[in-house]
């Protein structure tokens, strides 16, 4: 019997879908999921292709409770812009939780990845960060250096950001770009030592192999979202950072073992601290997070099948009409 298949490509997309904090309220209960035990989300599938300089991952998650569950491919080819292609792209497929039928496709090139990928920093901020944050600052100055920001200050309202990039130019247009879309006083630094002391909330949003963040630089009340690690061998902070912290907290310990910047601390033999808490167990209050406004707290975040189930079947629910409607 033929059924209905919904189709929204990156334009559609866009102009229903924004980070705000009904999304984030999605993504933070996918993590509460998690926490469940009851949640079925098999490991990343990752495939390098190093003839092609590409990666392709694929994942996956099924939470109870939700009407669908999402398969996401994303590859990445990175030798694409000398043709004038994007390096990333990517697609959705949301089929039924209770009769496996592909519900709807979402062409978004990675469009709603970026967003629940902000959207889970912002959960760290929410549950992790101090009560009050006056200064931020983010390492790095790409597309998640700004959605991460912008994530970050929609439940910590923060009136300072500070930028630190490789490229000076690089992160003198995205403080310019935050200042412009936030309303708030948004600068580059040359020093990310001194972005670190000046903040209470910093993200760190690059694609490093070696770290950008050193130990020596954390401070009391500081909070820290590690985003940038989501393959083996990526390491944004410094090894030793993790066992000065007052709480480390993994979205996903497997994951982070492998692929986050727990890999680097476990590879130099330094972790004594048993398993680390994840990020669900502290929204559900089964672990502890920040005990007071003087911890220092780091949030390891790799990237989840759960968000993209999580976001797939937001898109539905929210904007089930919208895009292109063709029978199979």
């Amino acid at each position: 019997m033929a059924h209905d298949i919904q189709i929204l490509t990156e334009a559609e997309l866009r102009e229903v879908v924004s980070l705000d904090l009904t999304l984030v309220d999605v993504i933070e209960r996918a993590f509460a999921a998690l926490a469940s035990g009851h949640v079925v989300m098999p490991p990343i599938l990752s495939m390098e292709l190093p003839e092609a300089n590409g990666e392709v991952d694929v994942k996956t998650a099924y939470i109870p409770g939700f009407d669908g569950f999402a398969i996401k491919v994303s590859p990445g080819f990175f030798d694409n812009p000398k043709l004038g292609l994007p390096s990333l792209n990517g697609l959705m497929i949301l089929f039924s939780a209770k009769t496996g039928l592909v519900e709807a496709l979402f062409l978004d090139n990675g469009y709603l990845t970026d967003l629940r990928t902000a959207a889970a920093g912002a959960v760290a901020a929410r549950h992790l960060a101090p009560e009050t944050v006056e200064t931020a600052g983010v390492i790095g100055t790409g597309v998640q250096a700004r959605l991460q920001i912008k994530a970050a200050h929609l439940v910590r309202p923060f009136q300072s950001v500070l930028v630190w990039g490789r490229d000076a130019d690089k992160a003198v247009a995205c403080a310019e770009d935050l200042a412009r879309d936030l309303g708030i006083e948004a600068r580059a630094t040359d020093d990310p030592a001194h972005l670190v002391a000046q903040s209470q909330l910093v993200v760190t949003t690059t694609p490093a192999r070696e770290p950008v963040l050193m130990a020596d630089w954390l401070h009391p009340g500081l909070h820290i979202t590690a985003m940038g690690s989501d393959q083996a061998g990526k390491n944004e902070i410094e090894p030793q950072a993790l066992l000065r912290a007052d709480a480390y907290i993994c979205d996903r310990v497997s994951q982070c073992e492998t692929a986050g910047e727990m890999e680097a601390v476990l590879k130099a033999g330094l972790w004594n601290r048993g398993t680390p808490p994840e990020l669900g167990e502290i929204i559900t209050g089964a672990m502890p997070g920040r005990k007071a406004d003087s911890d220092i707290t780091i949030c390891d975040l790799t990237g989840t099948g759960a968000q993209d189930t999580a976001i797939a079947t937001h898109v539905r629910a929210q904007f089930g009409g919208a895009g292109t409607v063709i029978r199979a």
